[in-house]
């Protein structure tokens, strides 16, 4: 699609929503907290901060993002009913700016097999729900869920509806992500075209991954479709193959202005710090070989590459490493540093600490690191932020330490102490390595009864002497939770990263159903 000017293209994100129905993912309400305000600074548009109606720690949730973000807009999911949408009005009300957004099915197969509904219900039902979050606020999104698969002609008719009711922005759901990129970007297109009133709407794209198209059909749906919202989540979060992953679409974007001319009000040097936070918080690692925020994204092992970025870089790279918050010179501190210089490095990477009692316990940890590794890289400061910031209440089990042995020709022996309800306790016990005793030892006092999923490793930083990022991943009762841990002791890690993730188990605020899945 030509344009005369440059347009605006709303980045929607929806890391906190869609992003956490990936199993696993569930966040708490500081998390949810923490990434929010990453995104504040990575300037996205809109932040869809969880689905109101879903749990009350949801609902928690979002007003909490919502109090402390002030320059993005604060959207919540609802279901196209009144109790879900007052629910979501609630959630958002401190917000500056406020969105709701609703959304309903309207393929034959999810109205006849999931809503039991007839096609003249469903169309009552979305203008009902329309009009009644227009008592609210007027920022109203529309989803028909799996929009994709629906009868073309009944969404025309549903689409004028609800944009004739208030709706002011429809998004149209490639919600089991089947589309083709020229396909939907033409399905996008037709729907603007044989709607009368489409011009009062902005449109939306929101594609899943299932087949490894969403970046592409998202783009389609904005270069073929006119589309100028893409919703879209931090290194492609979200359930099954995940979502439109938001550093691809937003660089594509700024990358090949000359081909789409839309501008993006993104902050992209903020998006790497913030693909680290999303992936520590819910620990998913972030592929080697990922485009923009992979370890190996601005990586030329090729000796002929190698020679050409060295005499121009514009013969292999199409972006520049730093522009999306690489750091070229990652060594920043060691043991003799001071805490001022800590505090101008946590400001130079865009990290804010609550307090100064904050930042004092961050340095702390930063002290003890520096004294069992020569140089501290960026990596592990992050690191160390985020490990102050997710410090554990007395009510749940806190690692104090760890000793073990592994022998050659020996069982594998493992003694942890930890604490619980202020109280210490030691328990030891053999395994069929040092991490399996270590899981074992701690079993023998939690009792957890829990299925590992998930066992996986991950150098913080290159060299021997790198920091360990342990992810474990448990099951008990239908529920999935994820636990990180770091530490230069690999076992030590995987000890912390364990009950990291039974605190979440035994944690209330997160016994909460994933929202439906939804667009």
């Amino acid at each position: 699609m030509n344009q005369s000017a440059t347009e605006k293209l709303i980045i929607f994100d929806t890391t906190l929503r869609d992003g956490e129905q990936s199993p696993g993912a569930s966040m708490t309400k500081e998390e949810k907290v923490r990434i929010a305000r990453q995104l504040e600074r990575l300037k996205v548009d809109v932040i869809e901060a969880g689905f109101a109606a879903s749990s009350p720690g949801d609902f928690e949730a979002i007003k909490a993002v919502s109090l402390a973000v002030k320059d993005s807009t604060i959207c919540s999911l609802a279901r196209a009913n009144d109790k879900d949408i007052a629910k979501a009005a609630e959630a958002i009300a401190a917000a500056n700016s406020k969105r709701i957004h609703v959304f309903l099915a309207t393929s034959e197969l999810h109205m006849k097999m999931k809503l039991r509904m007839t096609r003249e219900q469903v169309l009552e039902q979305a203008i009902q729900s329309i009009r009644f979050a227009r008592n609210f606020t007027d920022d109203i999104e529309f989803s028909p869920e799996d929009g994709y698969r629906s009868d073309p002609e009944f969404l025309y008719q549903v689409l004028e509806a609800v944009i004739k009711e208030g709706a002011t922005t429809i998004n149209v759901p490639d919600t089991v992500g089947y589309a083709i990129p020229e396909l939907y970007g033409q399905f996008i297109l037709d729907l603007r075209n044989k709607i009368p009133n489409s011009d009062k709407a902005i449109w939306s794209v929101h594609c899943h991954n299932d087949l490894g198209l969403a970046v592409a059909n998202s783009l389609a749906g904005v270069h073929i479709g006119g589309a100028r919202q893409i919703e879209c989540t931090i290194n492609g979060l979200g359930e099954r193959a995940g979502n439109t992953s938001l550093e691809e679409v937003v660089m594509a974007i700024k990358t090949r202005k000359d081909y789409f001319n839309l501008s993006v009000g993104t902050d992209i040097s903020q998006i790497v710090a913030c693909s680290k936070l999303v992936s520590q918080i819910t620990g998913f690692v972030v592929q080697p070989n990922k485009a923009v925020v992979g370890a190996n994204a601005f990586a030329h092992a090729s000796g002929i590459h190698q020679d050409g970025v060295l005499k121009a870089r514009d013969t292999y790279e199409i972006m520049r490493a730093e522009d999306v918050g690489w750091s070229a010179n990652k060594i920043v501190l060691g043991k003799l540093s001071g805490r001022n210089a800590f505090k101008q490095r946590l400001q130079e990477l865009g990290v804010s600490m609550e307090s100064e009692a904050d930042v004092n316990e961050a340095f702390a940890r930063f002290k003890v690191l520096a004294d069992q590794k020569a140089e501290i890289f960026d990596e592990d400061i992050m690191s160390i932020v985020s490990s102050a910031e997710q410090d554990l209440d007395e009510d749940f089990y806190q690692f104090i330490s760890l000793s073990q042995k592994s022998e050659t020709g020996e069982q594998p022996f493992a003694k942890i102490i930890l604490k619980h309800a202020g109280q210490e306790h030691v328990t030891e016990a053999h395994g069929n390595g040092p991490v399996d005793a270590t899981f074992n030892a701690i079993e023998l006092q939690a009792k957890s009864g829990t299925d590992l999923l998930i066992y996986s490793v991950n150098a913080i930083t290159t060299g021997t002497q790198s920091q360990g990022e342990v992810t474990v991943r448990l099951s008990k009762g239908g529920r999935v939770v994820n636990g990180v841990g770091t530490d230069p002791d690999i076992v030590a890690a995987s000890a912390k990263a364990y009950l990291a993730a039974l605190n979440r188990l035994y944690d209330p605020s997160q016994e909460k159903l994933n929202a439906q899945m939804a667009p």
